[in-house]
C-alpha cells in the first residue's frame, strides 16, 4: 500500500464515525452499530476516552496535523469541549479511560488550558489510597491501581499535562501505588486491585503499566524511591516472563483463570509486549540504564521483536488475532511501532519498524468494510455464533482509533520520521520531545 491508501481508508472511517454521532444534552456516540436495530441511547460511559466522545479528541487532533477541520468537525470539537468542561464540576470518576483524567486529555487536545478544571477536580478527589472508583463490581469503590481504570492512569495524566496540581497528583498517586505493591522473590507486583488473586501483569491492568507510572512520576518529582519501585516491577516481570528467541513476553494472566479463557500469550497494547515495551522507554526516561543486567533499550527492542515474529496481524487460529482495534489489536500495535520508529536513531531499525507498521496498515485496509457511509471493521468473537461482532465506533475498540492510526501512518510515510506525533498520557515519553504536538505541560522544559 501507499500513503494515499491509508489516508483514504482513514478518512472514510472517520466519515463513518461522524455519521454515528448523536445529540442528547451534548454529543454522544454509540459504542457499536448493529445492522438490525438502532442505538438505544447514551451509555453511562458516553463521555469516556475509551468508548465515548473524549475519544474523538485524539482523532480530531490527528486530522489537524494535515488539514483544517471542516465546519462539521469544528462544531463537534466545540461541543465535546462544552460537554466535558461542564461535566468536570460534578464528575466523581477520576480514571484516564473512563473519567476526569480522560476529560483532561481531550480538553488539552481540543482547547488547551481548559484541562485545568478536571485536573483540579482530580486533586480534590484524591485519597491516601488513590481515587475511589465508580467502576467497581457490586458497588465497591475500592481504588483500582492500573492505567485504564485506576491510579496509574491518573498519575501518567498528571506527568503529561502539568499545571498547578500535577506534582500533588503525581506524588499522592505514586505513594498510593507504593502502598499497594506486593513484594515477590524478584521485585514488586501489582494487581488491578490490591491483593487480587489473579494478575494481568502487562500494560493496561498490571505491573508493566503501574511501574511505568512510577518511573514517570519519579522522573518528574525527583523521587528515587518511585523509580526504584519501577525497576523492581520490571525485575518481577523479567522473573515471570520469557527472554527466549531474542524477545521478551509476559503471560496474559498469572495464574490463568477459568472464568475467562484467553490465549496464554498475546501481543497487544493491553496484555502483551506491545504495551509493555513502554515500561522500558519510561525507565530510560527516568535515567535507568539497565534492569537485571539487561539494557532497558534492549528490553524495549525485545518486546517489539516478539511482536514482529509473532505472526500478527495474521489470524493464525481462532482466538489468536481477532481484533483490529487500538486496545487489543492491529491499530494499537501499528501505533506503538510508529512510536518506536520515530524514536530510534538507527535508520535500519527505523526502516524495519516502519515497514512493520505498514503491514498493520495493509491488514486494516484489506479488512475494512466500505460503502457510501464510509469504512468500519467487524471484530471476531470466535466463541459465539455467529462470530462477527457489530462494527465499533470508539477510540479503543473501533473505527475512530483505527482512523487515527491510518492517518498518522500516511503522514509518517510522506513526511518521514520527524512527522509530529499527537502525544497522549500513556505514551508521551516513547517519542522524542521535539515531535510532540500536544505537549500541554506549562513549565518550560517539563515533560521533555
Amino acid at each position: 500500500m501507499v500513503s494515499d491508501d491509508y489516508r483514504d481508508v482513514g478518512e472514510a472511517a472517520w466519515s463513518w464515525v461522524l455519521g454515528q454521532v448523536r445529540g442528547d444534552q451534548g454529543p454522544w456516540l454509540p459504542d457499536s452499530v448493529p445492522d438490525d436495530r438502532p442505538p438505544t441511547g447514551p451509555a453511562p460511559d458516553r463521555d469516556s476516552l475509551y468508548s465515548g466522545i473524549a475519544g474523538l479528541a485524539p482523532v480530531l487532533a490527528e486530522i489537524t496535523q494535515r488539514r483544517a477541520l471542516s465546519d462539521t468537525e469544528q462544531h463537534l470539537a466545540d461541543a465535546v469541549v462544552a460537554r466535558l468542561s461542564a461535566q468536570a464540576r460534578t464528575r466523581t470518576e477520576a480514571s484516564l479511560y473512563d473519567g476526569l483524567a480522560g476529560d483532561a486529555t481531550a480538553l488539552a487536545m481540543l482547547a488547551p488550558g481548559t484541562e485545568s478544571a478536571p485536573l483540579q477536580r482530580v486533586a480534590s478527589l484524591m485519597t491516601p489510597t488513590g481515587w475511589p472508583t465508580t467502576l467497581g463490581k457490586d458497588g465497591s469503590d475500592e481504588p483500582f491501581t492500573d492505567i485504564v481504570m485506576g491510579t496509574a492512569g491518573v498519575v501518567l495524566t498528571a506527568t503529561w499535562a502539568g499545571g498547578e496540581h500535577a506534582d500533588e497528583v503525581a506524588a499522592g498517586g505514586g505513594e498510593a501505588l507504593l502502598a499497594a505493591a506486593d513484594r515477590t522473590e524478584a521485585g514488586l507486583d501489582w494487581g488491578s486491585l490490591p491483593g487480587a488473586p489473579s494478575r494481568g501483569p502487562n500494560y493496561s491492568h498490571g505491573t508493566a503499566g503501574i511501574a511505568t507510572a512510577l518511573a514517570m512520576a519519579g522522573a518528574l518529582l525527583d523521587r528515587p524511591d518511585f523509580v526504584q519501585a519501577a525497576v523492581q516491577g520490571a525485575q518481577h516481570l523479567l522473573d515471570v516472563g520469557s527472554l527466549a528467541d531474542g524477545g521478551f513476553i509476559v503471560p496474559h494472566t498469572i495464574p490463568p483463570t477459568t472464568s475467562r479463557v484467553v490465549e496464554p500469550l498475546t501481543y497487544t497494547w493491553c496484555h502483551g509486549p506491545t504495551g509493555t515495551s513502554h515500561l522500558f522507554a519510561a525507565l530510560a526516561h527516568a535515567g535507568v540504564s539497565e534492569v537485571a543486567g539487561l539494557e532497558v533499550i534492549e528490553l524495549r527492542d525485545r518486546c517489539l521483536h516478539s511482536v514482529l515474529t509473532s505472526g500478527v496481524p495474521q489470524r493464525l487460529r481462532p482466538g489468536f488475532w481477532d481484533n483490529d482495534g487500538r486496545c487489543c489489536g492491529t491499530a494499537g500495535v501499528g501505533d506503538v511501532l510508529l512510536d518506536a520508529a520515530q524514536d530510534t536513531a538507527d535508520p535500519d531499525r527505523r526502516a524495519v519498524l516502519t515497514a512493520a507498521a505498514g503491514t498493520m496498515g495493509d491488514a486494516l485496509v484489506e479488512r475494512a468494510i466500505r460503502d457510501e457511509d464510509g469504512a468500519r471493521w467487524r471484530f471476531i468473537e470466535h466463541r459465539q455464533d455467529p462470530p462477527l461482532l457489530p462494527p465499533g465506533t470508539s477510540w479503543m475498540q473501533g473505527a475512530a482509533g483505527i482512523a487515527a492510526f491510518l492517518l498518522r501512518l500516511a503522514r509518517v510515510l510522506e513526511d518521514g520520521p520527524d512527522a509530529p506525533v499527537v502525544d497522549r498520557p500513556d505514551q508521551w515519553w516513547a517519542v522524542p520531545a521535539r515531535l510532540r504536538s500536544v505537549r500541554p505541560r506549562s513549565a518550560a522544559g517539563q515533560g521533555s
